[in-house]
C-alpha cells in the first residue's frame, strides 16, 4: 500500500524510492551552473559527472552515449526527429503515443503487430524492402521493449536483425522494461529510452542512450550542451536521483521479477475465480511480470475504475498520457479486438512497494466493481 491506498498504476508513475529522494535533496543544495568554471560550478559538475558515470555504468555504454532528458516522451522525441533527415522512421502501432504520433507527424509509417501482440515481422521486412525500392530507405526503426498497457515483449533481436540488414537504425523505448525484462545489448539497438518515474526516480528526468554512429540532429536549438543534439543547462539534482534509482532497480531486478511475477499470477488466478469470462490480453506472448492487462466483457471500464477507486484501488484503463481522459486504447485496437471486450479493458501494474495485500485489496472489490461495470453496459448494449 502506498498512502493507505492500494496502489496498482505503477506502470504510470511507481513510488519515489528514498535512495533517489536523498540524492535529490543533497544534490539540490549544491549552489552553481555545471557549466560555470567557477568553484561552485565545479562542485556541481563534479555531481553531474558522478551521476552520469553510475548511470553509463550501470547500462554498460560509454557515459559519452548519455543524452539526459525530461523523461521517456522527450527521449523518444529526440530519438525520432533526430533521425527523420537520414530517411523515414517506422514505428510499431501498439506503442506509447510518443512514438506513435511522433512517426504519424514526421509522415513516417506504423507498422502493425499480431493478436499476441508481437510485430509483423512479415510487414516489416516488406515495409523497409518498398522503402529502398522507393529510394527512401528507412532510418530507425522503432519498437518498445516492453508495451506500457499490454506488457507484451518484442523480440528486438529479429527487429534489429531486420532494420540493420537495410541500413536502418532501431530504437527501443524501454520506459516499461527497467528492472522487469533484461535490458537489449547495444549490438541490438542503437537508442534507448529511459524515464526516472517508472523506476522510483522524481518525475523530469530520463535519458536517451545513443550510439555516436547514429548522426543525430538537434531538434531544439541552444548551447548545445548535450553533443549538439539537446540544449539547456544540465540538471545535477535530477541526474543523481535517476542514478541512485536505476543502481537499486538493477540490483535488485532478478528477484523482483520473481516477486512480482508471483503477485501477477496471484491476481489472475483471483480474476479467474471471480470472473470465469475474462480474458487476459495476449496471455500467451512474451509478457513482463508487474502488467496484469484483462478484458472484462460486458463490463465499461469507467464504471469499474470509478468503483474500484471508491474501493481504494489505484489502477488504470492504459497509458496515463493522454491528458486525463479514459479513451479508446489504440493498442487493442492495433492487436484486433472487438470494441465490446476493448471497453471493459483494465490494466493493473505492480511496482517496489506492492504486496500480497494489493493483490487481496483489489479482489475483495473487483466483484462489485464488475456488478456495476456490466449494469452500465447493459445500458448501452
Amino acid at each position: 500500500m502506498v498512502n493507505n491506498r492500494t496502489y496498482l498504476d505503477h506502470s504510470a508513475t511507481t513510488a519515489l524510492r528514498p535512495a533517489a529522494r536523498d540524492a535529490l535533496v543533497d544534490a539540490a543544495g549544491a549552489l552553481g551552473n555545471p557549466t560555470s568554471v567557477h568553484t561552485s560550478g565545479r562542485r556541481v559538475r563534479g555531481i553531474l559527472d558522478d551521476a552520469l558515470q553510475e548511470i553509463a555504468q550501470q547500462l554498460g555504454v560509454p557515459r559519452s552515449w548519455l543524452i539526459m532528458t525530461s523523461g521517456g516522451t522527450e527521449a523518444d522525441n529526440l530519438a525520432l526527429r533526430g533521425a527523420a533527415h537520414l530517411g523515414p522512421v517506422f514505428g510499431l502501432a501498439t506503442d506509447h503515443p510518443a512514438v506513435v504520433q511522433t512517426v504519424q507527424a514526421l509522415n513516417g509509417r506504423l507498422l502493425p503487430v499480431h493478436r499476441d501482440g508481437t510485430m509483423d515481422l512479415t510487414a516489416l521486412e516488406t515495409a523497409l524492402d518498398q522503402a529502398r525500392s522507393d529510394g527512401a530507405p528507412a532510418s530507425l526503426v522503432s519498437a518498445a521493449l516492453v508495451n506500457n498497457e499490454t506488457g507484451v515483449v518484442q523480440d528486438l533481436s529479429a527487429i534489429a536483425g531486420l532494420a540493420h540488414r537495410y541500413g536502418a537504425a532501431v530504437h527501443t523505448d524501454a520506459v516499461q522494461a527497467t528492472g522487469h525484462v533484461q535490458l537489449p545489448d547495444f549490438d541490438t539497438v542503437d537508442l534507448m529510452s529511459l524515464s526516472g518515474h517508472k523506476i522510483g526516480a522524481p518525475v523530469g528526468v530520463g535519458v536517451l542512450v545513443a550510439q555516436p554512429d547514429v548522426k543525430l540532429a538537434a531538434v531544439g536549438t541552444g548551447g548545445g550542451q548535450q553533443r549538439g543534439i539537446r540544449s539547456g543547462t544540465l540538471d545535477a539534482a535530477h541526474a543523481a536521483s535517476f542514478a541512485a534509482a536505476l543502481r537499486e532497480t538493477l540490483a535488485d531486478a532478478a528477484a523482483e521479477q520473481a516477486r512480482l511475477g508471483s503477485l501477477a499470477e496471484r491476481l489472475r488466478a483471483g480474476i479467474r475465480a471471480i470472473d470465469a469470462d475474462a480474458v487476459f490480453t495476449a496471455e500467451d506472448s512474451p509478457h513482463a511480470p508487474h502488467i496484469v492487462h484483462v478484458q472484462f466483457p460486458g463490463a465499461v471500464q469507467d464504471a469499474v475504475l470509478f468503483v474500484l477507486d471508491q474501493a481504494g484501488v489505484d489502477c488504470s484503463a492504459g497509458s496515463a498520457c493522454s491528458s486525463g481522459v479514459t479513451q479508446a486504447s489504440h493498442v487493442l485496437e492495433a492487436m484486433g479486438f472487438e470494441e465490446s471486450l476493448m471497453r471493459g479493458a483494465i490494466r493493473f501494474s505492480f511496482g517496489w512497494t506492492s504486496s500480497e495485500q494489493d493483490v487481496d485489496a483489489v479482489l475483495q472489490a473487483l466483484p462489485d466493481a464488475l456488478e456495476r461495470g456490466r449494469a452500465m453496459g447493459r445500458l448501452f448494449a
